[in-house]
Parts: C-alpha cells; structure tokens; sequence
C-alpha cells in the first residue's frame, strides 16, 4: 500500500447473472514446501472489517480465506464461493447463491447465515463501512441464499465483495472470537499453523479444501522481508522459493537471471497501483493549492525515475491505470517547470509570512529512502523544504488513517471498477486519508456509482481524473510494475483456472496473485 498497464481493457458490464460451478482440476504434483518472501508485516492480524491489508496482507489472506467472488484476466469479476450473484433489473437487489458443501477449517459449514455475518462485519467495520454504504439490508432467504439491498443502483458490487482480495470469508467462530485478529479460520486452501510477527507466518494444506486436486504444495512459509536485493540474493541462494517485489531494478535484476534460466518471473503493470505523493490537504501547507502547485511543478518525475527504476516504468497523470475507462492519455496534470514552482514558492511566502516547508514520510526500504532524498533535492532547488521522516509500513498506514502526517510515499489505487475507489476519495469516509473535502469530487463519486450507462460512467470517472489534476490532491508519479521471482523448481506462481468458465486468474493484480496453484517438482 505505502511506498511506489498497458493492454488488457476491463469489462465493466454487469451481464445479468454471474454463475459458476466448482471444476476439478488436475493434481498434477502434489507436496513439499515453499518459502514466500514478502515486503512487509502485517502486524494489526486480519479481522474482517478492521484489519489493515497491504499488498503483503492480502497475500496472506488468499491463502487463508476465499472471498466470494474473483477478478478473471479480463477484467470481469466472476463467483467464487458464491455459485452465482444476480442482480434484479435496476441493479439494487442482489442474490448471492452459495456453493454447497463448502467448510471452513474448523468444520462450520459455509452457510448464507455466515455470509450474512461476514457482510454485516464489513458494512460496520471501522475501515470498510464506507465500501458498503450504499448497502441498506442484507437477509437470508434461505440455507445457501443471501439478499443484498442497496439504496440505488450499484453495479460495483461483484468488485466490491472482491475487494482486491481483502475480503475474504471468515468463520463464525473467528469474527465472534476476542482473538479475531490472530485466529485465523476461512474457506481456503491453507489453515494457519502459527505466526511469529515480524518471523514468518506458516501455514498448511487444507485437506478439505473444496476445489479437488488443489492446493497443490504442503505448506507455506510466508516470511516480511523488505529489501528487495535481500529477496533477489534469497532467492538465488534458494532460502525463498519465491518473491513478491515491486522493486523495479530487482525486476530488471530478475528478468536477465530469467534469460540465464537461473529463475523463473512473472512480471505485469497491468491494473498497476500508481505511485503517489500522498499530501494531507487538511493542514498546512498543502490546504492552500498553491503549495500543492509548486510542489507538483518542482518535481521531476522523468529524472527521478531515471534514477530510481532506470527509465523502465511508465508516469502516471493520474489514479487510474492505462485499461481503465477512467484512464485519459493528458488529464492536464502539470509537467516538471522549475521556474514556475519558484514563483510560486514566492507567492505562497507573500500570502503565509513563512516559508514553504512540509515533513516527507516514507518506508525503510533503501530504495524509497534514496527516491525521498532524490524528491528533497529537486524541492529544494525550487527553495522548498522538506525533513525525510522514515517509519516502517504499518506505522505509515496508522499515520494516514490518524492524518498525523504533512505528506506520504505511497502505492494504491489499482485497476478494475473506478467505484472501487469511492471510498478513498469521498468526504466523511474514514479511509479518506488525504482529508479531501471537495464537492465536485463528491458529486462525481456519487454519480458514477449509481449510473448504469457504460458511456455516461467513463466520462464521469474522466471528469473526476481531470480533477486531481486541477486540485492536486494527490502528486502522481508512475504505474508501479510487480514482479513474482521463483526458484526453477516451482511451477503455478499466478493460479489455477477460476472455477467452470470463469477464466484464468487477473495475472498479477495490483501485486496480488493466488497461491493455491503453487507447485514444486521433487
């Protein structure tokens, strides 16, 4: 989430019914162990509807939980746990029907009344309520069955229930549990076996799970590593049989071991998360757009990420990804003007007697730290000032929830839906963590979401791109790429077929990717 697509167009239509049945797949060979490095901790545990899931948290979590529905490498969102989702006319009520047969891990059935709490978890949780306002009921209409109502059309809602893979389906026994955080217990292919923070998470195969023939590996050890040279040389060595890495050089690194068949890599922008300069426009002095202009005019970004990711990632105007239907090619977002960020420096120093200063909070990692430094130097010859402030990732995601910060590093905002990002951007929303208060900003979240027409709902999320690049609430900076490094021996690195006819998995979504088709030949 904190720190840093091209061709595959995503498929916005609702079609009428989303249905699917469960598929074997092939076995093919089964055992032994892997170890999963990952970039960060994930320290708050993962309690449906309060628990704060970067990219190394939803890792954890597919491998745990199922969610109801899945992203396929269209960019359709199709069932998963449920066996379908139909909407009725007017897009406002919803009917989730769930396979049959599904347990969790301790045995409790995976029934419509432990959807119901799950849902009704997140329509109240302190971070995912605002996902789910337009949800006005949820009922149980019968063993497997589930109506949810909503207060006007939302078409979103597939996407929704997906969450980019932080929703998955817990058990009773865990949401109802004083231990939710860390008493882990879904659906999924794997059941946690412990859990030393900041050590390692492992976890095993679930003999039960419900797809036949998968998970294909006996256990996972996920362990936050961080540094993406440390990963690299892991990897190598063969302490990590597979790596997470957003870490473009690492990346380039990969690709030519690739080339000498010494690992294996998968590596995809597409439905990247942009890379951003997070700024609190709540306090000074970014809540006078003048000092949010000269900081966007002072900066580099070509230079930058020269530097950084040797020219090798692709600048962003704005949040939504190449493939979107929000996506516009020049939303007006400033260029790199050195002259017209010094005058207005002087203007803001006339209007404020003081000078234009602000506090940079960043990640650890050796790479954010030099692109901080890099972003300092550049500010500082338009005479702004900025003091680096370094804290690991939970403590950066607190920070933005707490708005105890000036300005941020930070990676968000993948493809798919643009409803998606509603709750990101829209007054009173508690994950709203720029502090934007905006009317127009409002208006456009507001009307997208209810709107029907494909047409009509991309000039809206248009609009809405064009204004982030008037007000810059936000200092975009590039897509961010995402690379899975494997040792040779380890085959499946981006999933299985989703079940029946729902296609093959989103490959590499925003980082994320499924594990249980991870394989290791013997």
């Amino acid at each position: 989430m904190a720190g840093r697509s091209f061709a595959t167009a995503i498929v916005l239509t609702v079609v009428t019914a989303l249905t699917a049945v469960a598929t074997p797949v092939a076995a093919g060979a089964a055992g032994g162990s892997i170890t999963y490095a990952l970039e960060a901790e994930t320290p708050g545990g993962y309690c449906t509807g309060a628990d704060q899931l970067a990219i190394s948290g939803i890792m954890v979590e597919n491998a745990v939980y199922d969610t109801l529905t899945a992203i396929n490498s269209q960019g359709k969102y199709v069932p998963y746990l449920a066996k379908s989702i139909t909407p009725n006319a007017t897009y406002d009520r919803w009917t989730i029907e769930l396979r049959p047969g599904i347990r969790f891990q301790n045995g409790e059935a995976l029934d419509a009344n432990a959807v119901k709490l799950n849902l009704d978890k997140l329509r109240h949780g302190l971070l995912t309520s605002f996902t789910f306002t337009p949800v006005t009921d949820v009922q149980v209409t019968g063993p497997l069955t589930v109506v949810v109502t909503t207060k006007a059309p939302w078409l979103a809602l597939p996407g929704a229930l997906w969450g980019g893979g932080r929703f998955g389906i817990a058990a009773p026994e865990q949401l109802n549990s004083p231990d939710c955080a860390t008493k882990l217990i879904g659906t999924g292919p794997f059941r946690l076996v412990s859990w030393r923070p900041q050590e390692e998470l492992v976890v095993e195969r679930n003999p039960d799970y419900w797809r036949p023939g998968l998970p294909r590996i006996d256990r996972i050890t996920f362990k936050p590593v961080g540094a993406a040279e440390t990963m690299v040389n892991g990897l190598i060595s063969g302490q990590f049989d597979v790596i997470q890495t957003s870490n473009a050089r690492a990346i380039e690194h990969m690709r030519k071991l690739a080339a000498q068949k010494k690992i294996r890599l998968d590596a995809s922008d597409k439905n990247a998360e942009v890379g951003y300069l997070l700024l609190n426009v709540s306090k000074p002095p970014f809540n006078d757009p003048v000092a949010r202009r000269a900081v966007a005019y002072a900066g580099d970004r070509e230079e930058i990420n020269a530097i950084i990711n040797d020219g090798t990632l692709r600048l962003a105007d704005g949040p939504f990804p190449p493939g979107s239907p929000a996506y516009l090619p020049k939303s007006g977002y400033p260029p790199h003007n050195l002259k017209r960020a010094r005058a207005l420096v002087r203007r803001y120093e006339r209007t404020h007697n003081e000078k234009l200063a602000f506090e940079y909070e960043t990640g650890t990692s050796p790479d954010l730290i030099q692109l901080a430094q890099l972003v300092q130097k550049q500010l500082q010859a338009a005479g702004i000032t900025t003091k680096l402030k370094t804290v690991d990732e939970a403590s950066q995601i607190n920070d933005a929830l707490a708005g105890s910060f000036q300005a941020q590093a930070f990676r968000n905002h993948p493809g798919g839906d643009p409803d998606l990002q509603y709750p990101w951007w829209h007054s009173g929303s508690p994950i709203n963590f720029g502090r934007i208060k905006d009317p127009e900003i409002d208006r456009l979240l507001d009307a997208g979401r209810v709107e029907t027409d494909p047409a009509k709902r991309a000039r809206l999320y248009q609009e809405l791109n064009r204004r982030f690049a008037h007000e810059l609430y936000d200092l975009w900076t590039w897509y961010t790429l995402w690379g899975i490094g494997t040792a040779r021996d380890v085959r499946g690195a981006l999933g299985p077929p989703l079940p029946d006819n729902g296609g093959k998995p989103f490959p590499i979504f925003g980082g994320y990717v499924p594990v249980l088709g991870l394989s290791k030949t013997r």
